[in-house]
């Protein structure tokens, strides 16, 4: 009998102790070989062999590449997001996809939280102050933050991520208003959220957090359209997909201070240059798409994407499965 063969593409994690821990425990003698994202060479010279894949976010799987896979049975991606994978084409073919549904819920709402706490009560910034001798109020030139407490959250997205951090904003006392054309108004005025349209949330919102699924639709769904009916003094916080945004409509907004600025863990292309405007703009802070790590998701997410392609390739069906 031949080895199992299995393809991991990935140029983000240093080692993958846990998945080929599982993968070799449970298909004992499989073969497994790993590729960078450019990785065509690989692809013809193994990856079409192999029996399963396991790829990150960012790895692109388009019909062209799937329709060259001759024994594949399942795309395991390690990660939430799977809009890299040609997903009909892989149904065509009858090779499987799963993603890695909500393993990182409460360290997406622990960033949000975080990011509101750097408003509210920021702890950096009062080095030059206190050189100068300032020290109690007379370091605090103008009062400006609020309790947490006084200010209202708009939740775009009330799926499993975005209801985990509704939980966490209410047990901080905030008040949170959600929308979601997909969540029955009940479910979210069940765990005290106020529902209300798009619109309705920007105007409201101190902070406005986005949990949109990005797809065709939703692609710059968030314009200037909605920065300008925003607060002067509200923020934005993206820890969904850049493309959700317009992103130079973002910068534009805080650059008039139409906003007061935005916390975000994703931009428009991945993985950036690192020169784009974004990373220069005054009251934008940005992250490594880093929101959803922990040592508990890190361990999760890679055992789950290993059980995952296991289960595809015994012709089980996953959890997980979105196609």
């Amino acid at each position: 009998m031949k080895p199992v063969k299995i393809w991991i593409i990935d140029e983000e994690w240093p080692e993958y102790e846990y998945e080929t821990t599982i993968l070799k425990r449970e298909l004992p003698g499989c073969e497994i070989r790993y590729s960078t994202y450019d990785n065509e060479k690989d692809l013809e010279e193994f990856g079409r062999y192999a029996d399963i894949i396991l790829a990150q976010i960012y790895v692109d799987l388009s019909a062209r590449i799937i329709n060259k896979l001759e024994c594949c049975k399942g795309i395991a991606v390690y990660g939430g997001g799977y809009d890299r994978v040609d997903v009909a084409a892989a149904r065509a073919r009858g090779i499987g996809v799963t993603n890695v549904h909500g393993y990182c819920i409460e360290d997406i709402a622990d960033y949000v939280m975080a990011a509101v706490y750097s408003v509210c009560k920021p702890l950096n910034g009062y080095k030059d102050n206190i050189e100068a001798g300032m020290w109690g109020a007379q370091a605090v030139k103008n009062v400006t933050s609020h309790r947490i407490s006084q200010r209202t959250l708009f939740v775009a997205g009330f799926g499993l991520v975005g209801r985990g951090v509704a939980q966490k904003a209410l047990s901080m006392g905030m008040r949170v208003i959600a929308y979601d054309p997909f969540v029955p108004e009940e479910k979210m005025q069940e765990m005290h959220v106020m529902p209300v349209c798009l619109e309705d949330g920007f105007k409201q919102a101190d902070f406005a957090s986005i949990h949109i699924i990005c797809n065709e639709k939703t692609t710059n769904l968030i314009t200037k359209k909605y920065f300008s009916m925003m607060k002067p003094t509200a923020y934005l916080i993206n820890t969904a997909r850049g493309k959700i945004l317009n992103e130079a409509e973002l910068i534009e907004a805080v650059e008039n201070k139409t906003i007061a600025g935005a916390i975000i863990d994703v931009v428009n292309v991945e993985p950036p240059t690192g020169r784009e405007k974004i990373f220069n703009t005054g009251n934008i802070t940005v992250t490594p798409h880093i929101c959803y790590i922990s040592a508990e998701s890190y361990k999760e997410l890679k055992e789950r994407t290993a059980y995952n392609a296991i289960k595809m390739l015994r012709g089980e069906r996953p959890d997980d499965l979105v196609n």
